[in-house]
């Protein structure tokens, strides 16, 4: 099991930009695939981004370009980097973990959960 705690959400204007983090516990973190989930209020949860252990990320379209995935393996940590932010991003962000591979990118296919941060852009 590993342990999630994720924290840098808040409330910013269309246009602005905000970086989520995701501590992590656990031993095994570097080797593990992490990823972004977001959920609006009334709608699903949906796959944000992807990273697996080597670096290699994957993005849902609508945040290509807009928002950068990371990880520092030395703090056992997960970043998410979002810039030109919309009213649409607005959402509770969860970080979530999985062994390798990182797919599929299915809520249900990962294992671990962080309780979420809050971001809200408005117009």
């Amino acid at each position: 099991q590993v342990q999630l705690v994720e924290s840098g959400g808040g409330s910013v204007q269309s246009g602005g930009s905000l970086k989520l983090s995701c501590a992590a516990s656990g031993h095994t973190y570097s080797r593990l695939c992490m990823a972004w989930f977001r959920q609006a209020p009334g709608k699903e949860r949906e796959w944000v981004a992807t990273i697996d252990s080597d670096g290699r990320t994957n993005y849902t379209d609508s945040v290509k370009g807009r928002f950068i995935i990371s990880r520092d393996n030395a703090k056992n940590t997960l970043y998410l980097q979002m810039n030109s932010l919309k009213p649409e991003d607005t959402a509770m962000y969860y970080c979530a973990a999985k062994a390798a591979p990182c797919t599929p990118r299915l809520v249900g296919a990962f294992s671990n959960w962080g309780q979420g941060t809050q971001v809200t852009v408005s117009s």
